[in-house]
Formats: structure tokens, sequence, C-alpha cells
């Protein structure tokens, strides 16, 4: 057997991460590809980094899409090429390599998902495919001693789903899938300002006005940030100043139903359990942790302490690349 080399893949909705067993994190690119639609079938011009940047500012012809929507496969042919790419930028070794990659995949994820996602990867050149459920992935990457007879509970909250789980001895004792994650907070800022002040703002302004002056509950030192967008009165360009208190209010019904989900989750979990995660806390993982006061709010409402996990945005991969580590 020649060479072999092993690649665990974070394949989100907003971000695609790659590790690579012995080297770590080596790719961290939004999960776009650019097409050119004049050919058929269309053909990928770029992919990551350098496709987000082409977002809303490409000729008619050049189309950026995100092949992954709320964490599955959207556009299967889009999403092989852009393993294809990552995997070969990750790949060292001759192509003839057997390659072994472990992927996450959210935990509602239905059989024909699955075997997308593993097809998507075996067309991409991987010889070797195994999933992993993400919950548990980011269990294993924020340090919880999943393997352990007592109950840890997490919440991973990406670009498309947050995954709400508690896991125990090794596995997903019970765990909730919804899609209310980072990708929703942007649009529900988009709806609420075009609501509001008839302004249209594209996905990016959306992201910087979460990531300026988004939060889940009140924090010091708020502030306001001027928007630009235009007006839908008359079509011309026009801004306006909007305050976090609102930006507040526009995330509001996003964030109650990720408090739903920990709510019924904590109730479908065993007594002996619940009682492990009244003294372990919650763990919040992803990039949608970062929405300052999400903790507060949470513990706040189920009265159980709530933790960021150090590095929020890596756990799920390194979560994979642990466990490649161990399954030789």
């Amino acid at each position: 057997m020649l060479f072999s080399q092993d690649i665990g893949i974070d394949l989100g909705t907003a971000n695609t991460l790659v590790f690579v067993k012995g080297k770590g994190i080596i790719i961290r690119e939004p999960s776009v590809v650019a097409v050119d639609q004049r050919y058929s079938p269309v053909r990928v011009v770029a992919v990551g980094s350098e496709a987000k940047n082409m977002i809303g500012r490409t000729p008619g012809s050049i189309g950026a899409v995100r092949p992954l929507r709320n964490g599955v496969i959207a556009d299967f042919d889009a999403t092989a090429e852009m393993l294809r790419k990552f995997i070969r930028k990750a790949v060292t070794a001759s192509p003839f390599s057997k390659t072994r990659v472990m992927i996450c995949v959210p935990s509602g994820v239905t059989e024909v998902e699955r075997r997308a996602v593993n097809d998507a990867a075996k067309s991409a050149g991987a010889r070797y495919v195994s999933l992993i459920e993400q919950p548990m992935a980011a269990a294993i990457g924020a340090g919880l001693p999943v393997e352990a007879a007592k109950g840890s509970m997490i919440v991973d909250i990406g670009g498309g789903t947050a995954e709400v789980a508690v896991v125990a001895l090794g596995d997903i004792v019970t765990s909730r899938s919804v899609k209310v994650a980072g990708d929703s907070y942007d649009e529900a800022i988009i709806n609420y300002i075009r609501r509001k002040y008839s302004l249209l703002i594209g996905e990016r302004t959306a992201e910087d006005i979460k990531i300026q002056i988004g939060s889940a509950f009140p924090y010091e030192s708020e502030g306001a940030m001027n928007v630009k967008g235009r007006n839908l009165v008359d079509g011309l360009p026009k801004d306006v100043e909007v305050t976090s208190e609102e930006i507040r209010e526009a995330l509001k019904d996003n964030i109650s139903q990720l408090l739903d989900a920990v709510r019924t989750t904590l109730e479908n979990t065993p007594p002996e359990l619940a009682a492990d995660i009244i003294d372990g806390g919650i763990t919040l993982t992803g990039g949608g942790a970062l929405l300052r006061g999400l903790d507060k709010l949470i513990e706040k409402e189920v009265k159980i302490p709530v933790t960021i996990s150090d590095n929020p945005l890596d756990c799920v991969v390194e979560g994979t690349g642990i466990c490649l580590e161990k399954h030789h």
C-alpha cells in the first residue's frame, strides 16, 4: 500500500475547514463556488475565498453559488468540485496514494444525504470515506469527556444548522438539529432592515452588522452603525443608522427557536444524565457561539451554566482530527 493520508473535513454551510493528520488545520475557506453559466454543464471558475469575493460583484455569466444549504448538499456537482480542489490542495502525496477522509455531517441528515456526501468525497479522489456527526465532533474538539459514563451537552451553531446534543459513552443520547444558525441570523437582519427602513442590503453587509453590533442579550457599550444599501422606494443608494437594540430585536425569533431546541433536548435527556449536565454545564461551539451574550441568555433561560469553548470555530474539524488520530 502506498503512502496514506488522513484528512478531516468540516464541510460547513458557511466555511469548509480541512485538517491533515500531523499538520493540523491547513485550509479554512468559505464554502462558495463561482461558476460560469455559459457552459453546460457549468464550469467552475473559483472556489473558497476567491469565489466569495465575487458574490454580488460578478458579470452576468458568472454566478457564485453556495453548494451547501442548512448543512446538506444542495448542489452536488459544485460540492464535489469544491471538495476536489480542497482535497487536492491538502494532499501532498501521489494521486494514487490511499487518502482517507472523515467528513462531518449534521445529526439529522437522511441516508440519501449521507450518500451524497460520501459520493462527493469519493468523486473528489478520496479512497476511504467515513462520516461523523457534527455534535459528536464538536464535543470531542471542545475537549468534553465524550467516552465517559456521564452526560455532556453541546450546542454547535454553524452557518446552516444549530446542533444541540447530549453525549455519553461515546454516543449521542439525544439531539436536535434546527435550521437557525449564522445564515438565518443574516437573513433576519436583511428582512428587518427591509421592513423597517425600506432599505435593501446584501448578505455581506448583514454579516458585518451581526459581527459589529449583533447580540442576544444587552451588553455594555452598546452602539449603532451606519448601514448603506438601496432605497426600495426610489431605487437610489441611501444610508441609515441601526442600533444594537434593533438588531437584537431582528434576531429574537431565531434565538427563541434555538432556546426551544435546548429545552426540548434537556426534556428528552434521561434523569441521571440531566444531573450531570447541571454540574458540567452546556458548552457552545461554532461561529454562532460568538454572538454577544448568547451564553448569558441561554444560562438565564435554562438556569444551567454555559461556557463557550476555547476556539469555537475549530472544534468540529479538530474533533474529526482527534478521531483520525485514534483510528489508525
